[in-house]
């Protein structure tokens, strides 16, 4: 008798709390009766750390090191290295383009692709997946960084609709040099499935992805500038 998208959510939670992220169970065998949804899916997560722009700019723009600390990725290697955009916008003169190739495990798949990330040093880091995977129809995430302020705020795993919009966002950070901490740092992870299958059970934990990614990159940020800078600004 099929399972309910209830139970079947159940028990994918149950069996991805006990093993690594980078291991997770083969789920084929819960999800041959739930429906899924095939639209592109938005998730923002938003976090105050206690270290400057240059500190964050440089972890998330380390793409080469992302297969020891990122949640789901298994491999990570430069194809072609940072160097600036051949035509850039107005708004981003300074922006650099690298090409990167990205090997993700999830569900019983592993889907290698490339993926092109755009850099604005001390602001943002981009990636977009140039091509569909028999996973993935589409891929991309934005981190931004923005000076934190008093009225900085945080929030975890929503999706689009309920964040504040961007003019919105910029009021809430205040203009100051890149080396100072703390910094507001904004994830964006937009995705779309291949498969309804993969979309009916990514409900289960994929929309935690952002704040597991966001978790990863703080850790790693503590481990490579040290735990002393995290407890003295706090």
């Amino acid at each position: 008798m099929p399972i309910s998208t209830a139970a079947a959510i159940r028990r994918v939670q149950h069996h991805a709390q006990r093993r690594h992220l980078f291991n997770l169970p083969n789920l084929s065998s819960f999800t041959p009766s739930l429906p899924g949804n095939l639209e592109s899916q938005t998730y923002h997560e938003r976090k105050i750390l206690p270290y400057t722009r240059q500190q964050l700019y440089a972890v998330v723009s380390d793409v080469a090191s992302y297969a020891s600390f990122i949640p789901f990725c298994t491999d990570s290697r430069i194809l072609r290295p940072l160097a600036p955009v051949s035509a850039p916008m107005p708004a981003t003169p300074h922006a650099q383009q690298m090409e990167a190739e990205l090997t993700v495990a999830f569900l019983a798949f592993t889907e290698r692709y490339t993926s092109r990330v755009t850099c604005l040093p001390y602001e943002s880091v981009k990636a977009v997946a140039e091509s569909a995977t028999p996973l993935f129809k589409t891929l991309e995430t934005t981190w931004h960084f923005h000076p934190a302020s008093s009225s900085s705020h945080q929030s975890n795993g929503h999706p689009a609709s309920s964040m504040p919009s961007r003019p919105q966002q910029q009021s809430m950070v205040a203009r100051a040099p890149d080396d100072v901490g703390p910094t507001l740092v904004s994830l964006n992870l937009s995705f779309a499935f291949a498969n309804p299958v993969h979309a009916a059970v990514s409900g289960a934990f994929f929309g935690r992805v952002s704040g597991l990614m966001v978790k990863a990159f703080e850790e790693r940020c503590a481990k490579v500038y040290g735990a002393s800078r995290r407890e003295r600004v706090e």
